[in-house]
């Protein structure tokens, strides 16, 4: 019984990869881009808030649309 709760096999090694990619890792490397880059007015604050409260959707938001606010 034990060793079928650790048998795990290449789809669910998968699913947790992308689970760990969506969940911390892009997120993570969104938080990183929006401190470390200038925004107008107060686009860095509203971005943070968005990347955290709203995670999978609001990194996926900041990659399309946010990068495009940063000022050179």
């Amino acid at each position: 019984m034990l060793y079928q709760i650790l048998a795990i096999g290449a789809p669910q090694i998968i699913i947790v990869l992308i689970v760990f990619l969506f969940g911390l890792l892009f997120p993570l490397l969104a938080i990183i881009d929006i401190v470390k880059n200038d925004f107008e007015g107060n686009n860095k604050i509203v971005w943070l808030l968005i990347v955290i409260f709203f995670s999978f959707f609001g990194t996926i938001l900041y990659f399309i649309m946010g990068r495009k606010q940063k000022l050179n």
